[in-house]
């Protein structure tokens, strides 16, 4: 618990997006790396990359792609890819998904349905509606809200540590 904690509060100062958040949300997004796991078949031999992905309006600018240069996850190499679609989104196993995409999340996240991809977003009930966490600032800190049986439904397991730090919400889909 506190691994995670103190791997998000040291952000290298050179990470520079247009909102300082994030940054810190970027070294969220790797270290969810860290404390999930993923069925083999999220990846498609023992070579591919681990691969952080951005679905729509990037809000990192920079930031993610240093937070992640020359680090691997399993000895995986880090990679972070960008898509306008999510269609286009094949051997990514995080995808954050832009607030610019809210209008179409229903439509997202039918098609990720079942596939093992984390999804990340920050849009109202983002959660609630199936995706499995969403960024929230409270009192100027960044939380987040976590839906276990979504995680679940696609074959990811999320570490008890990672729970710990979390709101779990219910999901409309499955009502638990």
């Amino acid at each position: 618990m506190l691994g995670l904690a103190a791997c998000c509060a040291a952000v290298p100062v050179s990470l520079q997006a247009q909102d300082p958040s994030y940054r810190i949300k970027a070294v969220f997004l790797y270290n969810f790396a860290q404390f999930v796991t993923w069925p083999e078949s999220a990846f498609a031999d023992a070579q591919a990359p681990f691969v952080i992905g951005v679905l729509g309006a990037d809000p990192f600018g920079a930031a993610l792609d240093e937070t992640v240069q020359g680090e691997s996850i399993g000895g995986r190499r880090l990679e972070v890819r960008r898509y306008r679609s999510a269609v286009e989104v094949i051997g990514c196993q995080i995808l954050f998904i832009s607030s610019s995409e809210a209008g179409r999340l229903d439509e997202i996240l039918k098609t990720l349905a079942g596939r093992p991809v984390l999804t990340v977003g920050e849009s109202q009930d983002f959660a609630n509606k199936g995706g499995m966490i969403r960024f929230v600032t409270t009192q100027n800190k960044i939380r987040f809200r976590i839906n276990v049986a979504a995680a679940e439904r696609s074959g990811l397991v999320i570490s008890s540590k990672l729970l710990r730090l979390a709101e779990i919400v219910v999901d409309e889909r499955s009502g638990r």
